[in-house]
C-alpha cells in the first residue's frame, strides 16, 4: 500500500520538480519540475532579465552586487569552497527561513543553489504549492510559478549516483522535517533548480524512492515558519493545492563562514 501511494505520489512530484530542472519534480507523490517545455516563457524571461556574467569564471559575486540571471547556457563552475560553512536565509512573508547547506554530502548541488542564490535567480519567487499528503512546500520557479516552468538551462549530477533497479531509480536519501530538498524529473540527473521543503512525518513517503537530493537542514525557527505555512494550505489542481494568500521569496541571500 505505501509503495502503491508513493507511485502515485510520485508521478505527481515529477510534473512538479520536472519545471525547476529545465523541469525538476517534486512529490504529489510527486516532487518533480518540467523539462522546458515553455519556450515561450524562458523567452520572454531572457528579454527581461541582465544575462550577462558579472565575473569571467562565471560565478556571481558572493555580495550580491551580479545582475539578476534566470537563464543559463550550462550548469555553473564550482564558485564555493566546500570547506566553508554556507546558509541560506530565505526572507519570506511569512518570516525568515535559515538552512544550513551541506557541502560535505552534496557539494555540487549546494554549490548549484548558492550560484543561482547569488544571481537572484530565487528573488521575488512564491512558494506556489502545498501537499499535505507529503507534507511539502514547493518553489524556485521564477519563469512561470508553476511546475511547467523551464528552469535554468541546464541540470545537475545527482548525488550520489543512484542505482536503477527494474527500471526505477532508487536512492540513499530519508526524509525529515526541516530538510531543503531538490526537485527533479523522473531520469537521471535531472534536478536543476525547483526545490522543495518537508515539513512532517509524510514525507518519508518519498523514502522507497529516496532520489529526492537533501542538501540542506533549517533550524526549530524555520521549521516553525514552514508549518505555518502549510497550515495556509488550500487543496486544489493536480499537484495538492497552494497557500490560500501568495507566499513571496523576497530574497535568498547566503551568508558564509
Amino acid at each position: 500500500m505505501i509503495r502503491s501511494t508513493f507511485l502515485r505520489q510520485f508521478a505527481v512530484l515529477v510534473a512538479v520538480v520536472m519545471f525547476a530542472a529545465c523541469g525538476d519534480e517534486a512529490p504529489n507523490t510527486d516532487v518533480g519540475s518540467d523539462t522546458g517545455t515553455d519556450d515561450e516563457a524562458a523567452d520572454e524571461t531572457a528579454d527581461e532579465v541582465e544575462t550577462d556574467p558579472t565575473v569571467e569564471s562565471g560565478c556571481p559575486a558572493p555580495d550580491h552586487t551580479s545582475p539578476r540571471r534566470l537563464i543559463f547556457d550550462a550548469a555553473p563552475p564550482m564558485c564555493i569552497d566546500p570547506a566553508e560553512t554556507f546558509v541560506a536565509v530565505f526572507d519570506t512573508s511569512e518570516g525568515e527561513v535559515r538552512v544550513t547547506l551541506d557541502t560535505t554530502n552534496t557539494p555540487i548541488t549546494a554549490n548549484n543553489f548558492v550560484t543561482l542564490a547569488r544571481f537572484g535567480y530565487y528573488d521575488d519567487t512564491t512558494w506556489f504549492r502545498t501537499d499535505p499528503s507529503i507534507d511539502i512546500i514547493q518553489g524556485g520557479a521564477p519563469n512561470t510559478e508553476s511546475p511547467t516552468d523551464p528552469g535554468p538551462g541546464y541540470t545537475i549530477p545527482d548525488e550520489p549516483a543512484f542505482d536503477d533497479i527494474d527500471g526505477q531509480l532508487i536512492g540513499p536519501y530519508r526524509y525529515e522535517p526541516g530538510q531543503l530538498v531538490m526537485a527533479r524529473a523522473r531520469g537521471r540527473d535531472s534536478s536543476s533548480a525547483q526545490y522543495f521543503f518537508s515539513t512532517g512525518p509524510k514525507t518519508a513517503l518519498l523514502d522507497a524512492q529516496g532520489t529526492y537530493v537533501v542538501f540542506g537542514q533549517t533550524d526549530a525557527a524555520g521549521l516553525a515558519v514552514l508549518q505555518a505555512v502549510m497550515e495556509l494550505h488550500e487543496p486544489g489542481g493536480q499537484f495538492g493545492g497552494a497557500p490560500s494568500r501568495t507566499v513571496t521569496i523576497r530574497s535568498v541571500r547566503i551568508e558564509n563562514r
